[in-house]
This record gives C-alpha cells, structure tokens and sequence, in this order.
C-alpha cells in the first residue's frame, strides 16, 4: 500500500538542522578513504581541480576531498552549520543551494553531495549541477546507508525509528537518483559500495541520534529514545563500552569513469 511521503525538499531543508549543527559536526560518521579516492580517480592531479561540495553542512566531506590536494567550496545554505565547521586551508564556505549555487558557469571539474541530495529539488538541482560542472566534470552522490545486515545497527535504527517525526526510508535517495539519470548531460550511473563502521560511547551515540532532522529532542518521544538506547548498549557495547554502527556507503558517480571498482556488498 502506498504511503504519501511529502518530499524531503518540502519539509524546511534549509533550516531545519540550526539547532542541530554542533551534534552534526561532533558526531555524524566520516566517510572511508576509498570512496572520496574514487570521487576523484582519474580526473589528474587533485590539486588542479576544484570541487563544489552542495549542501556541505559542517563540512565533513569537504575536509576529507581538501586532505587530497583539491580546492574545495562548500556550498551550504545553513549559517549555523557552516560556523560549526572547523576550518580547512583548502576548504572555502559559500552561501548558497544546490537549486542557486552562486558558482560561476563551468566553474568546477567535480560536484559532490554527501548525505545531502535527498534534500534538493532534484529537476532543479541537477540543471544547476550541468551548468557549473566544466565539460567533462564528474557529478558524485554519496551516502552512508545503515547496514541492516548487522543486528546491531538494525536494532538501533528500529529504536529512531519508533521515536522519529518522519516516516524514515531505508535508501531514501533511490527516487532522486532517478532524476540524474535520466538528464542528458549525465553519462550512465557509476555505482560503487564500501563497508564503513563507525564507534561510539554511549553519549556519544545520542549525540548522533540528535544530530538528525527527525529526532526529538525534548518530550515523551525523547525520554523513549533515551530508556531505549540504554537497554540497547547493555546488549551490544563492548568491554570498552563502545558500540559499533555499521554503515554501507554508496557512491553514485556520473562522469568519466573512476577507474576504481568495488564489487557491491
């Protein structure tokens, strides 16, 4: 039976993370080195490309794509995620959105959103994404995915979601991803999938719960979320007191192949 899910573009993406952005930066997963390498393997030199990183946040992917030589603008519409941000040398924040990002035509030879494009008018978007990519460029999506295959993280994401505001998808980026696919700028999808894990302390863990759009934060459904977190660490921390999330990240890549392949977990 089909479910009306309002867009996720509808629902205030340019301000609903304010009063989430110090949680986001302390606590959201990184992402595994293989997959910013596979962002930009086979372009030349890092450090004679720039990037424009949409919908940036606190610039987790930025940092990790400057790390490699590029020259990063992080394009984020979100003033409190953007000062939560630590500072990069390759790493210049922008206002702006992944509909206007305020690049200049042909201005960058790779766009990336990480975790972010399931927030954007995709039509919009991915014109705005031909117009600043020079011939030749790359468009990469990428996502941390929960591994659902893992007892652990399934039982943590049947604990949000008793407790979200929203409806959550497993993949809610699957019907936006139709839209790039089907522009004739873009060459076929590329996709490639890597295991990520990421460990946490209990309190640690609730900070990236919280850093979450659909997560409350006071009342009844937070008081649930907190008693529930403490019975699920009893069962699976570790001596150390840490649990582990696990994560499949998955990158889509439209452009000149990366000449990096991983077989799909």
């Amino acid at each position: 039976m089909a479910t009306n899910i309002p867009p996720l573009h509808t629902l205030d993406p340019l301000g609903r993370f304010s009063d989430r952005a110090q949680d986001y930066a302390r606590y959201r997963p990184s992402y595994p080195e293989a997959a910013i390498a596979a962002i930009l393997a086979g372009l030349g030199d890092p450090r004679h490309l720039t990037v424009a990183d949409i919908g940036a946040g606190t610039g987790i992917s930025s940092r990790l794509l400057g790390d490699r030589g590029a020259r990063v603008i992080a394009v984020e519409p979100n003033t409190a995620m953007a000062e939560a941000a630590a500072p990069h040398a390759q790493v210049t924040f922008q206002a702006g959105t992944a509909e206007q990002t305020g690049l200049a035509t042909e201005s960058v030879q790779v766009v990336t959103c990480c975790q972010s494009f399931h927030w954007f008018h995709a039509p919009s978007a991915v014109a705005e994404f031909s117009r600043i990519l020079q011939p030749g460029g790359r468009l990469a999506l990428l996502w941390n995915d929960w591994d659902l295959n893992d007892p652990c993280t399934a039982a943590y994401r049947t604990i949000i979601q008793a407790v979200a505001t929203r409806q959550i998808r497993h993949h809610d980026h699957t019907h936006s991803l139709e839209e790039v696919a089907a522009h004739p700028d873009f060459t076929p999808m590329e996709q490639l999938s890597f295991a990520y894990r990421q460990r946490l302390t209990r309190p640690e863990v609730v900070g990236r719960s919280l850093s979450s759009s659909y997560m409350p934060k006071t009342g009844d459904g937070y008081d649930q979320f907190l008693d529930a977190i403490m019975a699920w660490h009893q069962i699976w921390a570790a001596t150390n007191g840490t649990v582990t999330l696990a994560y499949i990240t998955n990158l889509y890549t439209m452009g000149p192949p990366s000449t990096i392949y991983c077989a799909k977990l």
